[in-house]
């Protein structure tokens, strides 16, 4: 077992590091209002954080991570350009008895530049590499972005790409929906007994039929979405080459030069893609010009698609056996959701200094 001081000292290391970087050292409260993060995450956060309430501020979490606080730090009264560095302890419930840490400390880098986006991603990502020389890990990247642009383009109800982009980060249930609005699976049991249900009533009387009403919901927006049901039970289903494309993109997985090449292959049937591709290849040249091998690093389209919920674009991480060392990637609209209006390009990512000791005691 790693020592305390052993993560201390790596802990320390990687924040100077980043210091040494140009990064400014910003601090974020332990406790964090948890409206924000719910806003953000929803409800799906309350299973991976640790919740109290404050008799004066109401609902708080633990800290789950460092990007919120520092994102809206930076919003209310930083500088552009801005590059940030922290170190502190993150709390995440875990499911079962393990090794994995409920609490353990964190250290990341944050950079908010908006003339060279893709240059910002190479920056990110060959510090990372660079810091993590010699320990034993390997890189896997991809591109939520070029996935968001795919879904954005469908020629499909604007109710349904709404409901697939909601769904991007939980795969089950964006399969799911994708096999449904398809047409390659059948509607659920259930949801066409209740479609036939409403489309034989007056939703009005449906609602007095069903007694009190109970939560927060009102009668009027009940009908609303009972309207909603009933007018994507109508909608045709995505077509067949669309859906084969997007198949295709979700299980795209090959070194990043020859991912670019497919991709621009399949562009011709989801046109959509094409600006998300051009960034692709810019960050490929801008990785490129610090040293890294984009004919052999590894590149999968649904990468970070299970615990990467802010990001929209680039996202990386560095693997070690069979845990995630570092991790990080582009929010961009995060910053414009915290920004009250305003908003930035932003990169960053995370170390897990217990895990880098580890491995280098391992050696």
């Amino acid at each position: 077992m790693t020592s305390k001081a052993a993560i201390r000292a790596e802990a320390e290391r990687l924040f100077a590091a980043f210091q040494a970087a140009g990064a400014v050292p910003v601090e974020a409260d332990i406790l964090q209002p948890a409206e924000t993060l719910l806003d953000l995450y929803g409800e799906d956060i309350r299973a991976r954080a640790y919740v109290t309430t404050d008799p004066l501020r109401g609902e708080m979490m633990l800290r789950p991570d460092f990007t919120v606080p520092v994102v809206q730090a930076h919003m209310s009264h930083g500088a552009e350009p801005a590059r940030y560095c922290y170190l502190g302890e993150v709390f995440r419930k875990q499911d079962h008895l393990g090794t994995r840490a409920s609490e353990y400390l964190q250290v990341g880098f944050e950079v908010f530049d908006r003339q060279a986006p893709e240059a910002a991603d190479a920056e990110v990502f060959a510090l990372f590499r660079d810091l993590l020389a010699g320990v034993q890990v390997r890189a896997i990247t991809g591109d939520i972005g070029i996935l968001m642009a795919a879904v954005r383009g469908l020629a499909t109800t604007e109710r349904r790409k709404a409901a697939l982009l909601r769904h991007i980060w939980r795969p089950v249930r964006f399969r799911a929906l994708l096999d449904r609005f398809s047409g390659r699976a059948p509607v659920p049991a259930a949801r066409a007994a209740l479609l036939d249900r409403l489309a034989k009533g007056v939703p009005a009387e449906l609602i007095a039929a069903a007694g009190p009403l109970i939560g927060l919901r009102e009668a009027d927006e009940i009908a609303a979405r009972a309207e909603a049901l009933l007018e994507d039970a109508t909608a045709a289903p995505i077509s067949a080459l669309e859906a084969a494309m997007l198949y295709d993109l979700l299980q795209l997985q090959a070194p990043a030069g020859a991912a670019l090449a497919h991709l621009r292959g399949i562009s011709a049937h989801l046109p959509a893609i094409v600006p998300a591709v051009d960034r692709f290849a810019a960050r490929l040249e801008a990785l490129a010009l610090r040293g890294v091998d984009v004919k052999t690093l590894a590149f999968e389209a649904s990468h970070g698609r299970t615990a990467m919920e802010y990001y929209d674009g680039f996202v990386f991480s560095f693997v070690g056996g069979e845990e995630v060392v570092a991790s990080g990637g582009r929010y961009d609209a995060l910053t414009a959701v915290l920004g009250q209006g305003r908003s930035i390009p932003a990169v960053g990512g995370i170390v897990r200094p217990h895990l880098v000791a580890a491995l280098k005691g391992a050696l």
